[in-house]
């Protein structure tokens, strides 16, 4: 079993939850966007801020990986206008969110009062392909993972 490190330790054990994906074929960019966005957001405001952009209803508005993106419609989002429709990091970070939510209902938190306390996304695993036609050599191409993970902590009221 292979050790499961986390970035930050936060929190009472007691009242948080943690999920972790590792090596996840989505863009470390946008991952760290989105991480920046839904930080300190509620898991379900998070869930569907992510599903509207499945939906293609609402951008991701981009502050810093933001060269050469076109302005979207509308208000701004977060201070920006330019913004993009990531599906796979959508996808991926709604089973992270889920799998928090499952795991802190197994803690025996309540899964409507989580609020997202840490989300982290850093690079993972290179893979390389070749491909054969061209030259003698062929050409190397490379497929990038991220690695993603979330605490979340029960609110009180």
């Amino acid at each position: 079993m292979a050790k499961n490190n986390y970035q930050a330790e936060v929190g009472k054990k007691s009242n948080t939850a943690r999920a972790k994906i590792n090596n996840a074929p989505i863009s470390l960019k946008y991952s760290v966007e989105v991480c920046n966005q839904i930080k300190t957001m509620p898991v379900n405001k998070a869930i569907a801020f992510m599903q509207r952009i499945l939906n293609y209803e609402e951008f991701l508005p981009l502050r810093v990986y933001n060269t050469k993106v076109a302005h979207r419609k509308g208000d701004s989002k977060a201070g920006v206008k330019s913004g993009r429709y990531p599906q796979k990091v959508a996808k991926e970070f709604i089973k992270l969110l889920e799998l928090a939510k499952s795991n802190a209902d197994n803690l025996g938190l309540d899964a409507e009062k989580l609020l997202i306390i840490h989300i982290y996304a850093n690079a993972g695993i290179n893979r390389f392909s070749y491909q054969s036609k061209g030259r003698i050599a062929g050409k190397s191409r490379r497929r990038n993972a991220t690695n993603i993970e979330v605490i979340v902590q029960e609110m009180k009221n």
